[in-house]
């Protein structure tokens, strides 16, 4: 399970990116393309490599005006999908 304080970042050769021809964002990994809802391009647009889950979830939150609670569950489950699809990692601080 990941915690909130976990750090999400791109893995090497995954690029997100707004592809014009699809008129889309789209998230490439090596013979992968992923076109995200707009739910997780909403996320991905957070991921630098330095903000925490947690930083992630509260600036949802705040924009969005909805529970905090329901934006972390959401948002743990879409990262660590990622991660297991191999696009992220998801570094615990130390």
């Amino acid at each position: 399970m990941t915690t909130e304080s976990a750090v999400p970042a791109f893995r090497r050769g995954a690029k997100f990116r707004f592809d014009a021809v699809r008129d889309a964002w789209v998230l490439l990994a090596p013979e992968k393309l992923f076109m995200p809802d707009e739910i997780a391009v909403e996320i991905l647009k957070l991921i630098d490599g330095t903000r925490s889950i947690d930083a992630i979830v509260d600036d949802l939150a705040a924009r969005f005006e909805a529970p905090r609670d329901m934006i972390a569950t959401d948002v743990v489950a879409a990262l660590e999908d990622l991660a297991t699809r191999g696009t992220l990692t998801l570094a615990e601080p130390s």
